[in-house]
């Protein structure tokens, strides 16, 4: 079992920055892929990014550019930091890491208003 905790969200004017993390703990032997997914109101979960264990990346085109995701294998944990944020930025945004199987975190809201 994985066990994700997020921190980090909150509330910030268009333009502003945030950074996401995601540290994982349990019963695992190696986390491989983790990555952020965001749900805005009324929307399906929709891809933010993904980093491989090998720090390979990928982005959703809607934050290429002004985001980026980084880990720190050592602590399992993974980051998200995120610039010129927008008010379509606005979401509630989990943590995914895979492990054997795929966990979720309980997600962290991200308010963009000014």
């Amino acid at each position: 079992q994985v066990q994700l905790v997020e921190s980090g969200g909150g509330l910030v004017t268009p333009g502003g920055s945030l950074i996401l993390s995601c540290a994982a703990s349990g019963n695992f032997f190696r986390i491989n892929t983790m990555g952020w997914y965001r749900q805005a109101p009324g929307k399906q979960r929709e891809l933010v990014a993904t980093i491989t264990r090998g720090a390979v990346t990928n982005y959703a085109d809607s934050v290429k550019g002004r985001f980026t995701i980084s880990r720190d294998n050592t602590k399992n944990t993974v980051y998200l930091q995120m610039n010129s944020l927008k008010p379509e930025d606005t979401a509630v945004y989990c943590c995914n890491a895979n492990a054997q199987a795929t966990y979720w975190g309980q997600g962290t809201q991200v308010t963009v208003s000014s």
